[in-house]
């Protein structure tokens, strides 16, 4: 099942065996006034014709699938769209010339646009203060459960240890609670795919100190009782945390805070269309009811007197969490994202969100090999999850032979067994930057996969055929047994 990749694109160092050396005559000037012993004495550069350097990038870049050639169906992971305005904007020196360091009376254009991003965030969510500072939404959500925690901590409640988090959950909902010194209780999901909320009531108590909660959920599902979820949580003096990775379902429609969350996290590369994946850039701003001002992080950017300033004086803060002032790069790309689109045109992106998730729904869910687990009659919002537990029992073919047999047709697969509560399951988000064109293409794709694991099952369960890289051994590349992986390389400067 494992094979060689078919295209082994060599390193750039490797293309060319000529080790350019420094000039002697530089070399000399510089020794005059460098020891010798600091002085390089080759370059670890290629040497190499422009034409072949970018060849080689051209045919990497061939070799990758990504947001700019088509659909990107990341469940969860909402991967839409990046415009062009975005890098073209950080391109200006005004903003990367920048320096970290320098003063307030100089950096005011720059905590402007970090002021406003702020109170447009707020604006969106319903919340009252944000800080920007943490760099992903895992980040956020650890800010978040620290703020709970001292919250409780300095009201003199230090016996409420316990984070509610339904079964659902994003992964990082119970490791941030976790690393918060949390105790995590999961409640199960009913029959519908909501928060059940016998199993709620009979998990709060006097130590519950918070529920994390994600709306609509994982599934997709909105959770039509959150006023109730709210004043069952809010009963036992408990707060309740907003995970926002879905909110591209949400935006400009409906808010968090009137919902009843106390504090809110974004995923400023997803929802606000900043790039994300391969580890970063990201950012993940929290944001609080103005009851919880005093815990945020500092420095909170405030304006006053006519100017921008760093507020260091909060009473609780839980302290400096990021460098300086968060991934700043990423924070100016969303707050151009929403001034380009406004209030409006968020809210047109979540609509054509949530009809193209339907839309791709009611064309697969009942197709055959396919079973919705939780409400199949129901809509769905920006995302849904489909169960391909019986093609696996009717075919041997699998959610994971599935997925990489989308990839031979020119697709990124979706996410696949997440959430865990339902079985081979592919979670598809297509996002509102899809065409009719793409999402019935995909459709039909489907189709053919689907025909194709009944009439010729080992074209599926060999996949993928078409790609630079064929199926790997996927727990030897992340665990290998005798080797550690090899994550760089580096040319010796010694010959």
């Amino acid at each position: 099942m494992y094979r060689q990749a078919k295209w082994n694109e060599p390193l750039i160092f490797e293309l060319d065996e000529i080790d350019p050396f420094i000039d002697a005559e530089i070399r000399e000037q510089v020794s005059k006034y460098i020891p010798k012993e600091f002085i390089r004495t080759s370059l670890n550069l290629p040497n190499l014709p422009e034409y072949l350097v970018v060849r080689h990038y051209t045919r990497l870049s061939q070799m990758n699938y990504g947001v700019d050639l088509g659909i990107y169906p990341l469940g969860s992971c909402t991967m839409k769209y990046n415009p062009r305005i975005n890098e073209d904007t950080l391109e200006n020196e005004k903003i990367y010339m920048l320096h970290p360091m320098q003063s307030e009376e100089d950096i005011q254009g720059l905590l402007k646009i970090l002021y406003e991003l702020s109170r447009y965030l707020s604006m969106i969510t319903g919340m009252d203060y944000f800080t920007l500072q943490p760099a992903a939404g895992a980040h956020g959500e650890f800010v978040g459960t620290l703020i709970i925690k001292k919250y409780h901590e300095v009201r003199g409640i230090d016996y409420k240890d316990e984070i509610i988090i339904p079964d659902s959950a994003h992964g990082t909902n119970p490791a941030s609670a976790r690393m918060a010194g949390f105790k995590v209780i999961e409640i199960p999901s009913n029959e519908y795919g909501q928060i059940d909320l016998d199993a709620l009531s009979s998990a709060v108590g006097e130590r519950t100190a918070g529920l994390m909660l994600t709306n609509p959920n994982t599934l997709g599902i909105f959770e039509s009782n959150i006023d109730e979820i709210a004043k069952i949580i809010h009963e036992v003096d408990g707060l309740l945390y907003y995970d926002g990775a879905n909110l591209n379902a949400l935006m400009g429609i409906a808010r968090p805070g009137d919902m009843g969350f106390d504090i809110v996290h974004l995923n400023l590369h997803k929802t606000f269309s900043t790039p994300h994946g391969g580890g970063g850039p990201g950012s993940g701003p929290v944001g609080v009811k103005a009851f919880l001002k005093e815990f945020l992080p500092v420095p909170l950017i405030e304006f006053s007197n006519g100017r921008y300033h760093l507020n260091y004086n909060l009473k609780y803060s839980i302290g400096r969490i990021h460098s300086y002032l968060g991934n700043v790069g990423v924070l100016i790309k969303a707050y151009i994202y929403i001034k380009k689109l406004g209030g409006k045109g968020l809210a047109e992106a979540a609509e054509k969100a949530v009809l193209a998730s339907n839309y791709l729904y009611y064309n697969i869910k009942e197709l055959p090999g396919v079973r919705v687990d939780h409400s199949p009659e129901s809509y769905r919002m920006h995302e849904f999850v489909i169960s391909l537990k019986p093609l696996k029992e009717e075919t041997g073919v699998t959610a994971r032979d599935f997925a990489k047999r989308l990839l031979d047709y020119g697709i990124h697969a979706p996410t696949i067994y997440f959430p865990l509560i339902v079985e081979e399951a592919l979670m598809i988000e297509p996002t509102e930057s899809n065409t009719l064109r793409e999402l019935d293409n995909f459709i039909e794709i489907f189709k053919k996969i689907l025909d194709e694991a009944y009439n010729n099952p080992e074209i599926v369960k060999s996949a993928p055929h078409n790609t630079s890289v064929d199926r790997i051994d996927e727990a030897y590349a992340s665990r290998p047994k005798t080797m550690a992986p090899t994550y760089k390389w580096f040319k010796s400067l010694n010959k």
